[in-house]
């Protein structure tokens, strides 16, 4: 099969090696010679550590390396069975993008975008054929994340859904299945993570380091929120945030913070600049190790995940067994959202938003109808 990549930079080569790896004939288009060049050094150096680690062999590495090539220009990837776009996140910049490559390639050509939150029906529209438009979402790195989300656009046809599905299965990844809403899965549901916890840190119950110590001692995340979107970067984190509240018609569980809103504005993007919600040049903050203040930090955060995989569910933006699969494989969450609801009880997670909602009367603290249903009935997602 002929893959194309358009965007050489980390997303980009990361689904060129996946598809390689799987024995794909993949192409790597971008407008920047240079970023070719460093896209090719990287995947040189990448493939060199995993033989080092023993993990393939020097067979291996060519094989991969072979399957690759680099185009300089669209006509190129004419012959393309799939073509996989992997640039900013920029919808008029997309759209245009996807309205050119029509030019080039053969009609039965699938189309696909690894946007994270965009709209894909938008971009679809562009086309002159949008029913071979699909949303291919992979999760960074991508050779090492094991989830992709696939989302068709209302103008998909089902022959490219299944299509597409059948394409990451082969290349052996686990495929999630969402409706072409914003955040699609993983974007969405991850929300509270992030906001909850900012939220417990406005108010003043506890400061970065304890909130994160908090959520890793007591629900096994590999990562606290604080640690982890300084990973990602401000300017990546808070910017989905803001686009996924504005999707939502500005829903209050969506509402960004102003406290990281300011550590964007100020340049403070994480670890990348040396400074986020920590400085990266100084010792780090120790926390505050008070488990009974953990436990509530924990139970106020998980419920507020729970809640938004529910009302997922409720929405019919995927399936149970895709959401729960999502999070897992897509984000490391230490178990599905929705399986964790049925160990602490449908009952707890109702009763935990009730008595958020009566102490804060913000929408922000609805219980998901599908939860209060649910609980009315004795019944369990699994």
């Amino acid at each position: 099969m002929k893959i194309a990549i358009i965007g050489s930079g980390t997303m980009g080569s990361g689904i060129a090696q996946v598809a390689a790896t799987a024995g794909c004939e993949v192409k790597i288009y971008d407008t920047n010679l240079d970023a070719l060049a460093k896209s090719k050094s990287n995947l040189e150096n990448t493939l060199s550590k995993l033989v080092e680690k023993a993990k393939i062999d020097e067979h291996e590495k060519s094989r991969i390396e072979n399957n690759i090539s680099y185009a300089h220009t669209l006509g190129e990837l004419s012959h393309s069975d799939l073509v996989i776009e992997a640039i900013i996140e920029n919808m008029e910049i997309k759209r245009k993008l996807f309205s050119e490559l029509e030019n080039y390639v053969s009609p039965e050509t699938i189309l696909a975008s690894n946007t994270s939150s965009l709209s894909i029906a938008s971009i679809a529209a562009s086309c002159q054929k949008p029913e071979r438009v699909i949303g291919i979402h992979f999760f960074n790195p991508a050779p090492l994340m094991q989830l992709v989300e696939v989302i068709p656009a209302v103008q998909t046809s089902e022959e490219v859904l299944q299509k597409s599905v059948q394409i990451i299965s082969d290349w052996k990844k686990v495929v999630a299945v969402a409706k072409d809403t914003p955040g699609f899965i993983v974007n969405r549901v991850a929300r509270p993570f992030y906001s909850e916890s900012l939220r417990i840190y406005d108010e003043g119950v506890a400061d970065f380091a304890t909130i994160d110590w908090a959520l890793k001692i007591i629900g096994n995340f590999k990562m606290g929120p604080f640690e982890l979107m300084d990973m990602i970067g401000h300017d990546v984190n808070y910017i989905v945030t803001e686009t996924v509240f504005t999707a939502f018609y500005f829903d209050p569980k969506f509402k960004p913070s102003f406290t990281q809103k300011r550590l964007l504005e100020a340049g403070f993007l994480g670890r990348k600049s040396g400074r986020g919600f920590y400085n990266y040049n100084q010792e780090l903050p120790a926390p505050t190790e008070d488990t009974v203040l953990a436990k509530t930090i924990f139970e106020r955060v998980i419920v507020m995940l729970i809640n938004e995989a529910a009302d997922t569910l409720f929405l019919n933006i995927a399936s149970a067994k895709d959401i729960d699969n999502a999070m897992t494989k897509g984000v490391n969450y230490p178990k599905g959202l929705l399986a964790w609801a049925d160990e602490l009880g449908i009952n707890w997670c109702v009763e935990k938003l009730d008595e958020l909602y009566n102490e804060y009367h913000e929408d922000r603290y609805r219980c998901s109808p599908i939860l209060r249903r649910m609980n009315r009935e004795n019944k369990s997602f699994y």
